[in-house]
């Protein structure tokens, strides 16, 4: 493949401002699937979970055919909490697509990820996607673009970027908004951007071999593939190579299949060359970060710095009475292991043996990013416990000092004032307020740990009409004491199953998370107490026998439905003194063994 006919492209954007759909569109209107053929939508989130909650998680890779170029696409996530895949990723990168609602402008997460594009001098296209929109506001959006551009001390040159108008949804793209769509439109004038504005890659073909691992895949067949840009020599299959790993150590291996990418599918290929972004099969432990280099000459390439985690939950072997009954995997030798092979393909995660428990401390970039991690391993058959999530500190001149998030929040004018009220609680500091068509946009400066259980209480506040984004901001002062949750809770007194008629005599004493029929043990949580201490309760208590029976006098038990609890809520709901459980079939609260009840 010619080397100045590869155009390798990173599209970045806030979460949920389309990046998934677009590449699904320019894959569409390549030509590289038959007019028959049935597309999955959102063809690059391929995981389970990126396709119920409609995020991409982890960064993709595809490709395909403009005219006579080979344009690789890669696809990152857009939540703050998987940035450590956008900035691995933009290695293999030339340029970059930068993606913005048309109505919603741009967001804490674009922010975070121009500034890495930025960080590694990518020429950048604006897209301002979305344009179908009712509310759409494209002339706004471009300035506020520009503002953030300059905010990031961009060079002049990248301030004159270029724009496109799209709608991926509808599949089409104009260059300027005003512009009638003719014939139902097509993607083609954002891949000649593409072409036009994104240098092919530097490198020699004949210079030593350098190919960085950027992201880690899995085949059945061959295990571990690396996948990354060639940034010189060539690749050829059983070329023996050595891999430069992160502790400085050199490996030699041997490459025993090599891929490249169309679509979303893997091709085998014989050779690989300068520019290419390819997947290489040889070395089982390979993890990211390593550089494959020549042997004779071995030059590897600088380590990808990563942004330190800011939140950390244990992770402990699960001890309740029902632990090993739905699960495969349950010692901690099992959590250890998976928490290894995870550290592997996520260089943003970490984790430790805990000193004082048998158990892990694990810590990651966000809630997000540590309840992914839990959700996947349940999924996988494990059982566990965590504990509530703790922010990391960091002591500096002999100061303690604490993370800080950038929120904006996007709500309806007659909820502002309950938003802004609880969010001073929570010791946020509000920066920046801007009204328009009824909708108010509040900017906050807040520690990290206001934001822990925050999000169910804002959409409660706001009717589920709100909008709430976050990205990292700094490290600061404690901000000192803050009281997330003030509600007691309801704590099972014995073992037993629940039964209709003693729930329905606790609705009154709080919120229920169960219902009836559901086996349960000592020390379970299964509601919210209305008071602030917490309350032991028999879920079990029938109603009392007589030999005296009139009509009428049995009345129909009426249970008010309970509250649905999801992973992420059961995280953010726990006090320190509680534990969530996690198993393949449930997710319960209790409280810690030993755990005297306050009543």
């Amino acid at each position: 493949m010619e080397q100045d006919k590869i155009r390798n492209v990173a599209i970045i954007a806030h979460v949920d401002h389309g990046k998934t759909t677009l590449v699904d569109e320019l894959f569409k209107h390549s030509g590289m699937f038959r007019d028959n053929e049935k597309v999955t939508e959102r063809l690059m989130d391929s995981g389970d979970l990126e396709r119920e909650r409609g995020i991409t998680i982890t960064a993709k890779n595809g490709s395909y055919e403009y005219q006579d170029y080979w344009i690789n696409i890669i696809d990152t996530p857009g939540h703050a909490d998987f940035g450590g895949q956008v900035e691995r990723v933009l290695r293999m990168a030339d340029g970059a697509l930068l993606l913005v609602d048309a109505q919603e402008g741009p967001m804490p997460q674009t922010y975070f990820v121009l500034k890495k594009a930025l960080e590694n001098h990518l020429p950048v296209i604006v897209v301002i996607n979305k344009i179908d929109k009712p509310a759409a506001r494209c002339e706004w959006v471009v300035d506020q673009v520009f503002d953030l551009f300059v905010k990031l001390n961009a060079p002049d040159d990248v301030l004159d970027f270029p724009v496109v108008y799209a709608s991926a949804k509808e599949g089409y793209a104009i260059k300027d908004h005003t512009d009638p769509v003719e014939n139902g439109g097509n993607m083609d004038i954002i891949s000649q951007m593409i072409v036009d504005h994104t240098p092919a890659p530097s490198g020699s073909p004949d210079a030593p071999l350098q190919m960085q691992v950027g992201t880690i895949d899995y085949s059945p067949y061959l295990g571990r593939l690396g996948i990354g840009k060639v940034v010189n020599g060539t690749l050829s299959i059983n070329q023996p190579v050595v891999v430069a790993r992160r502790d400085g150590s050199i490996k030699p291996v041997r490459i025993s299949k090599i891929y490249r990418f169309s679509s979303d599918e893997k091709i085998s290929t014989e050779t690989a060359t300068t520019g290419e972004i390819v997947a290489v099969a040889g070395m089982d432990d390979v993890t990211v970060g390593v550089t494959f280099t020549d042997p004779d000459d071995p030059r590897p390439l600088p380590l990808i710095d990563i942004d330190p985690p800011t939140i950390s939950m244990n992770f402990i072997p699960n001890d309740s009475p029902f632990a090993g009954k739905e699960g495969k995997f349950v010692t901690s030798r099992h959590i250890e292991e998976r928490l290894k092979r995870e550290t592997l393909a996520d260089v943003a995660l970490q984790y430790e043996a805990l000193t004082d428990a048998v158990g892990f401390r694990v810590s990651g970039r966000g809630e997000l990013h540590l309840s992914i991690l839990i959700e996947k391993m349940r999924r996988e058959d494990y059982e566990l416990q965590v504990t509530r999530p703790r922010v990391i500190l960091i002591e500096k001149d002999g100061k303690t000092l604490e993370p800080y998030e950038e929120l904006t929040v996007d709500v309806d004018e007659q909820y502002q004032g309950p938003v802004i009220e609880k969010l001073g609680k929570l010791k946020g500091q509000m920066e920046e307020m801007t009204t328009s068509n009824g909708m108010a946009r509040l900017k906050f400066k807040i520690p990290t740990r206001g934001l822990l259980g925050y999000r169910s209480q804002f959409m409660t506040d706001t009717k589920g009409m709100g909008m709430m984004s976050y990205v990292f901001a700094e490290y600061g002062p404690w901000a000192g004491d803050i009281t997330n949750r003030v509600s007691g809770v309801l704590v099972v007194k014995e073992p037993c199953t629940s039964v209709a008629y003693a729930l329905f005599n606790l609705q009154d004493r709080g919120k229920l998370f169960v219902g009836a029929g559901f086996p349960m043990y000592q020390g379970q949580i299964i509601g919210e107490h209305c008071r602030s201490s917490d309350l032991v309760v028999n879920p079990a208590k029938g109603k009392k026998l007589t030999n005296m029976r009139a009509s009428g006098s049995d009345e129909s038990v009426v249970l008010t439905p309970p509250v649905d609890m999801t992973l992420e809520d059961c995280i953010a709901y726990i006090n320190d003194d509680e534990l969530v459980e996690v198993t393949p079939k449930s997710i319960r609260l209790r409280k810690k063994s030993g755990v005297r009840i306050k009543g």
